[in-house]
């Protein structure tokens, strides 16, 4: 019975513990709550790997900024909704500027995740890119 009980309390961490490990965030988002920025909706999409831009009026440019001061995303477009991957940035602290109608709206995206790998198999060798 005692090794029975120890079983199912291992059980029961080791399932916890995946669990937990599993539900790690890819992102977070720092919202810009101005009242200027009302008219930019800004979230992240389910998984947390995609910021989707909707607006109202017509969204002119977007670009990021690394930690290290460095342009990562930047997008020319005349359109109202734009998604952004956040797979391509690398790790850490990126300052996002979108352009709309004269505005510039600034908010931060975290990224907590480096790139993943994927690995594509062939008939007889096994190649790895990055996303």
């Amino acid at each position: 019975m005692f090794r029975f009980s120890k079983f199912l309390l291992a059980s029961f961490f080791g399932l916890a513990f995946q669990k937990l490990i599993s539900q790690n965030q890819f992102a977070i988002l720092e919202k810009n709550h101005n009242e200027g920025a009302k008219d930019l909706v800004h979230e992240l999409n389910a998984s947390n790997d995609t910021l989707m831009l909707k607006c109202n009026k017509t969204i002119d440019y977007v670009y990021a900024i690394n930690s290290e001061y460095k342009r990562e995303i930047d997008f020319y477009n005349n359109t109202n909704n734009l998604s952004i991957p956040l797979k391509q940035l690398t790790k850490g602290k990126h300052v996002f500027v979108v352009s709309h109608s004269k505005k510039q709206i600034v908010f931060v995206v975290r990224v907590l995740s480096d790139h993943r790998t994927l690995a594509l198999t062939t008939q007889k060798e096994v190649t790895s890119i990055s996303n």
